[in-house]
């Protein structure tokens, strides 16, 4: 039996308070928070995440991974591969292939499909960044946030946590949602239209899985609804004759909806809490309906006991609050007076290929005495991965002159345990909340973009209860 062999979660740790948004935009927001991805936060960065939470106590460099999906409707590139550099963050063989499959919602669930009707090992991810006008109802629905699936047959050291039992599917062409290249924000059709078609789909997709698995409503435990039309969630839960006591969180006033990324957040939320020999139904309403069902195996409650990663609950409690106009600047609805130093130059291509290990992966290098060197030195013997160490910093400065798109720059100069020193910059912080023995740990950001180009490295960011 195929199924899901891990999970991981990034949620952000930023969060718009959406009662501030109407006396700014004269409208909109309403009760709650939405989770808001930082500015140096992108679909590919929180990919990453979510992707080495996943991977968990398999290790940085998971050599059985076939296939690397990653699904987005925000994509930080177009006419290029975005799994390309999760695959270098996550120090993947090159035998693994990396695809994206970017611009729908559907799409995630597209890469689910084929991981699990393929063989061998998969990676799902998908991520998302959630926007919409300023004081609109996509920007209070929507969160930002990612989540990723390991897929296969499973072995000894990793076991099926959860295995699928069906998977059925509903199509029919209607236009509820678009976006059209070069727009930051979508535009929806009429709210009574797109919840009668998809209640029509979803009670079609839901009746053949039962027929298909045997099951009836009454024998599934926990029901996952995901999809961006909160009226038809509201309905098709209606159709599916499971009660409502039984449906899970959406996290519509804590999260968000995180679009793509919101059926991969909602089944990391039910494993995480599930008992052995639960039945899970998630319901996908996106351009369609697709329908699968689940059992959980007696490993979970042993995968459980060891994984390293926070979970979604423990994310959500962690957030940290980000001023409505702070948020608008981060998006680029309010332009502000940027910093007055020379703007980041473009990365170079060559540069970057001849460092992947230690831009994208933080490998450094190791002597045979033992000590490491952060940089790599030519000179040491073998590699040092760094990415999943925590340090302590040993000094730090607040720099409101170097350029950056939301000043201050807070720089620290990190001992990392295992070894290595390194000055990085720091993220998810406050000024006021650092100091010499604050501990922290590595994150892969965004640090700057010109002409178009990503420079991707990594920061620190202090340890908190929901930390990634």
């Amino acid at each position: 039996m195929r199924g899901i062999l891990g999970w991981g979660v990034h949620l952000p740790y930023r969060r718009l308070d959406l009662s501030a948004v109407a006396a700014v935009a004269g409208g909109g927001g309403g009760k709650g928070t939405r989770s808001v991805a930082s500015y140096d936060e992108d679909t590919t960065t929180m990919g990453v995440a979510a992707a080495r939470a996943a991977l968990g106590t398999r290790g940085p460099n998971a050599a059985d991974v076939r296939t690397l999906w990653f699904s987005t409707t925000a994509p930080a590139y177009q006419d290029r591969t975005n799994a390309t550099a999760v695959h270098a963050a996550l120090r993947l063989p090159r035998t693994a292939a990396a695809y994206d499959a970017a611009g729908a919602v559907r799409s995630a669930v597209g890469c689910l499909d084929a991981a699990l009707t393929g063989t061998g090992t998969h990676l799902v991810v998908a991520s998302d960044l959630r926007t919409g006008r300023p004081g609109g109802a996509d920007e209070a629905a929507g969160g930002d946030g990612a989540a990723a699936l390991l897929i296969g047959e499973g072995t000894g050291e990793a076991p099926v946590l959860a295995g699928l039992l069906g998977h059925t599917s509903a199509t029919e062409e209607f236009l509820d949602r678009w976006r059209t290249p070069g727009d930051q924000s979508s535009k929806t059709w009429e709210d009574r239209f797109g919840e009668t078609r998809y209640t029509t789909l979803a009670t079609e997709a839901w009746n053949a899985l039962l027929a298909a698995t045997g099951h009836t409503a009454d024998a599934v435990d926990l029901l996952l609804i995901a999809g961006t039309h909160e009226r038809a969630a509201t309905s098709a839960l209606k159709k599916t004759g499971v009660p409502a006591d039984r449906l899970h969180d959406p996290f519509r006033t804590t999260v968000g909806n995180a679009g793509a990324a919101q059926p991969g957040l909602l089944l990391a939320s039910a494993l995480e809490n599930a008992r052995p020999g639960q039945t899970l139904a998630l319901l996908v309403l996106a351009d369609g309906a697709d329908a699968f069902l689940w059992r959980t195996t007696d490993a979970l409650a042993a995968h459980r006991a060891v994984r390293e990663r926070p979970t979604v609950a423990g994310q959500i409690a962690q957030g940290g609050l980000v001023s409505y106009g702070r948020y608008l600047a981060w998006r680029g609805f309010l332009p502000v007076e940027p910093p007055r130093r020379p703007e980041p130059a473009r990365t170079s291509a060559s540069a970057a290929a001849r460092a992947v290990d230690w831009k994208f992966a933080l490998v450094g290098s190791e002597r045979a005495d033992g000590s490491v060197h952060l940089p790599p030195s030519a000179f040491d013997d073998a590699p040092h991965p760094a990415a999943s160490a925590e340090g302590t910093i040993v000094t730090f400065t607040v720099d409101r002159l170097a350029y950056s798109p939301s000043p201050p720059v807070v720089f620290a100069v990190v001992d990392f345990d295992g070894g290595g020193r390194l000055p990085i910059e720091l993220t998810d912080v406050d000024p006021a909340e650092v100091a010499i023995g604050l501990r922290v740990q590595a994150t892969f950001r965004r640090l700057s973009s010109a002409d178009g180009v990503h420079n991707y490295f990594w920061k620190a960011r202090p340890i908190r209860g929901g930390n990634n």
